[in-house]
């Protein structure tokens, strides 16, 4: 079985759909004429734009919706993926996480936008929304099945993705570095998620609203300073980050097009698993938003590439390739090209989180050694309860709204199961490793649905936004330029 799955895996998170994932938002960002990138400060602004009380309908604020987005978004993948992505594509990986995450905002930004124009009431009065329920009154009944693949998908993809990987990941972390009993783990991760789950979508975006820009910034800060500290490497990794990007070696190397496309891979890959841009799930969050516009909740949307990929994800990577805790045998080369393409490093280099960890141990000493373990926990915590939401929200869309406080006792004893399991590792690892590959193979498989989606409800993503930044134009008397206007449907 796990033969299978793994082909199935590789075949998911393979070329053609990260190819999918890359056209589908270069495709959206040439249909906008770019306004995803320009329209970043204005996107800032609406963030934190003042409104009125009750004058929008919702449950929780816009800001709330996409710290609750962000909540599943900002993991483990911040951390240990970008140190991966460089440890096995080389330096070069982090120029392609940078242009998925800028073609990536213009996908995030369509997701917004379809989320609050399709959403609906649910039994419960809340508004819901997300891409079965704009696949649904978009695309119309006869693509219902389509709708109920993503929901599936997305079910079990929280319970493994969203949960059992991260409960697992905090109560291994916590073993090893802490010597903490899992079973301790297990019940404070259990109780602590159920305290904010069971509260639904508002309890989760109040507590979303605090922690999130607190471990966001404060991560960023520490990464500021190890990056002003070794100021004078920076020019020399923002040097060799373009050159690995596109394959060039040291003179008399030449061109190297199987680095390039190693770069490449794993640049993509590791932008597209931390921002989720094109998979789905932060519209489910947008959908719930106190907001009565859909374009103006897609520019808040798309800062959520901006602020994974963008800022968090450019900091580790710059923490690690200016505190040199990286040789240079450790880099991507010619001479290592099959050992790395099998995904392997030589022997003696570290990847992961480890290498993250070495990074900032290396400029603030044995309590550097602690950032990279409490940045995991807190980071794979919020991951639980935003993906919480997504789930809940899928067995809803296909059950009904009475299979949301059994689904959420299911994702809470989930919690509880993973993270234990790291006591049992012995009698039960095969069984979680083949969940694990199980959860990242349904992770992808949630994109398919939500990419067709989007391509096919594009001139409503164009024409909608043509409408509303004319009316924008009209109230600022001309200080948006008519060229930077998307085009119409």
């Amino acid at each position: 079985m796990e033969s299978i799955i793994q082909v199935v895996n590789n075949f998911v998170w393979g070329p053609i759909m990260l190819a999918l994932l890359l056209g589908t938002g270069l495709f959206l960002t040439l249909g906008l004429r770019g306004m995803s990138i320009t329209k970043i400060p204005y996107a800032f602004k609406q963030l934190f734009r003042k409104r009125g009380a009750n004058t929008d309908a919702g449950d929780v604020s816009p800001f709330a919706a996409l710290m609750t987005a962000l909540s599943s978004t900002i993991g483990t993948g911040n951390i240990a993926g970008v140190a991966a992505a460089i440890a096995i594509g080389g330096p070069g990986a982090v120029f392609w996480m940078w242009a998925t995450a800028i073609v990536g905002t213009a996908t995030k930004f369509a997701e917004g936008v379809l989320a609050v124009r399709y959403r609906e009431i649910d039994a419960n009065g809340n508004r819901v929304g997300g891409p079965m329920y704009y696949i649904k009154n978009g695309l119309g009944s006869k693509w219902m099945p389509l709708a109920m693949l993503f929901a599936f998908f997305g079910m079990f993809a929280s319970w493994g993705t969203g949960n059992s990987i991260q409960a697992n990941s905090v109560a291994d972390v916590l073993n090893s570095e802490y010597n903490l009993s899992p079973w301790i783990t297990a019940a404070v991760l259990a109780l602590g998620a159920g305290a904010v789950i069971l509260g639904g979508i508002q309890r989760i975006g109040a507590v979303a609203s605090k922690v999130v820009p607190f471990m966001a910034g404060a991560y960023i800060l520490l990464g500021l300073i190890v990056v002003f500290m070794n100021i004078g490497a920076v020019p020399s990794a923002f040097a060799t980050i373009f050159q690995s990007a596109f394959g060039l070696q040291e003179a008399g190397t030449g061109i190297s097009i199987g680095l390039m496309m190693l770069a490449m891979q794993k640049g993509v890959a590791r932008g597209i698993f931390s921002n989720e841009a094109g998979q789905g799930s932060a519209p489910i969050a947008h959908a719930a938003a106190q907001n009565n516009d859909p374009v103006n909740q897609g520019t808040i949307a798309m800062l959520g590439t901006v602020i994974d990929t963008l800022f968090v994800c450019t900091i580790t990577a710059l923490v690690i390739l200016t505190s040199g805790v990286v040789a240079p045998e450790c880099l991507a080369s010619p001479e290592t090209l099959t050992q790395l393409m099998s995904g392997t490093q030589p022997a003696g280099c570290d990847t992961g989180a480890p290498l993250t960890s070495s990074a900032f141990a290396a400029q603030y000493g044995e309590m550097g050694r602690h950032l990279v373990p409490i940045a995991l926990t807190i980071f794979a915590f919020t991951t639980i309860l935003g993906w919480s939401y997504y789930g809940e929200r899928c067995a809803a869309f296909m059950f009904s709204e009475k299979a949301i406080l059994p689904y959420r006792v299911i994702y809470i004893f989930v919690v509880f199961a993973s993270a234990a399991a790291i006591a049992l590792e012995d009698q039960v690892g095969n069984i979680v490793n083949l969940f694990w590959l199980m959860a990242d193979t349904l992770t992808g498989l949630m994109a398919a649905p939500n990419l067709i989606a989007l391509i096919f409800l594009s001139p409503v993503v164009f024409k909608l936004t043509k409408e509303y930044f004319n009316k924008e134009l009209e109230a600022t008397d001309g200080l948006i330029d008519q060229d930077d206007l998307p085009r119409g449907s």
